[in-house]
């Protein structure tokens, strides 16, 4: 027995490293585990951010188009109403399903952003299927469009840990006569 005795404390360490050995992986692999699936939310959430914007921006191309139309925008490739219809009513369905995901998976700012953006591009399409014929209130309802993708975009960095990024608002030569308005 007392050979036992003797070897106990040596029998204890090896019970206790194993055990803190065990806890260290443990530990470690919750770690990673979590680290993992962090980096998988992000990656979701990017792709929903991203397919938001395609959405949204769809949108506003259809209206650039439609303006021209009207005469309240120098896009060079116009659509009549007739046109244009369809292509509105398949834009506004695509950004339902884009919207819930952004709604399931945005923070709370990105969401409120992505409101304010989706608001805007609405009264545009409105403005639109009045037939308004007024480029001034045209080029005021861009700036606001304009202010509201600024705004999504940054809350999404914010939201992401990312950068600080381009304003994207830049004048495009028409025709060498000057810089078209930005879009």
């Amino acid at each position: 027995m007392s050979a036992f005795i003797q070897q106990l404390p040596a029998l204890i360490g090896v019970v206790i490293g194993a055990l803190g050995s065990y806890l260290a992986v443990v530990r470690g692999d919750r770690v990673r585990f979590q680290g993992e699936q962090a980096v998988r939310w992000e990656e979701r959430k990017l792709a929903v951010y991203t397919e938001y914007a395609r959405a949204v921006k769809r949108s506003v191309t259809l209206t650039y188009r439609l303006a021209a139309h009207f005469g309240n925008d120098p896009n060079p490739h116009s659509l009549s109403p007739e046109e244009a219809a369809p292509l509105l009513a398949e834009a506004d369905v695509a950004r339902d399903p884009a919207g819930e995901a952004l709604i399931l998976l945005g923070s709370t700012d990105v969401v409120e952003r992505a409101r304010a953006w989706v608001v805007v591009v609405v009264e545009m399409e409105r403005f639109l299927r009045e037939g308004t014929r007024d480029p001034a209130a045209w080029q005021a309802l861009l700036e606001r469009q304009r202010a509201g993708r600024e705004g999504y975009y940054a809350a999404v960095r914010d939201d992401l840990a990312l950068p600080p990024g381009h304003s994207a608002r830049w004048p495009l030569p028409v025709n060498g006569t000057g810089p078209e308005p930005q879009r």
